[in-house]
């Protein structure tokens, strides 16, 4: 995983500054065990510095996930909502539950086995797979048998 010290090494060799807010922002990315959307991301930082605007946050996000240096995803389908993760966490894919809204990360061999093939079937070349699974939980599918009839 890259470091917080290399994430500022290289956004600051593509000419960028180096700014207090921008420093907050992606240790807030960094640092958080959580799914952060662009709100979440900005009440945290907010937390840390009381003068940090929601459009500082936006072109800061942006600014680091064109650098390549934070990972954007989207947990549902539709991709109404994105959150940021930084660069180089194990490759993960993600379950969301309909009725709680838990997600819930998850790794599996399976997926690198259809990149395999599919490489090797279609000549592609694979950098990313994004899979985001949606249903019900452990405990709301229980809750749901239960309560049917």
């Amino acid at each position: 995983m890259t470091t917080h010290t290399d994430t500022l090494a290289e956004l600051r060799a593509s000419g960028h500054r180096i700014t207090p807010q921008r420093q907050i922002v992606l240790e807030v990315v960094e640092n958080s065990a959580e799914h952060l959307d662009t709100e979440a991301v900005y009440q945290r930082a907010h937390e840390k510095d009381r003068n940090i605007s929601l459009a500082t946050v936006y072109r800061t996000l942006a600014i680091l996930k064109d650098e390549g240096l934070i990972e954007q995803r989207y947990l549902a389908r539709d991709h109404a909502r994105e959150h940021y993760e930084p660069v180089g966490a194990p490759e993960h894919y993600h379950f969301t539950c309909l009725d709680c809204h838990q997600v819930i990360e998850f790794q599996s061999p399976r997926v690198n086995q259809m990149r395999a093939e599919l490489e090797a079937e279609l000549g592609l070349l694979i950098l990313q797979a994004c899979l985001c699974l949606e249903g019900y939980c452990q405990s709301c599918a229980a809750k749901r048998a239960a309560a049917r009839p």
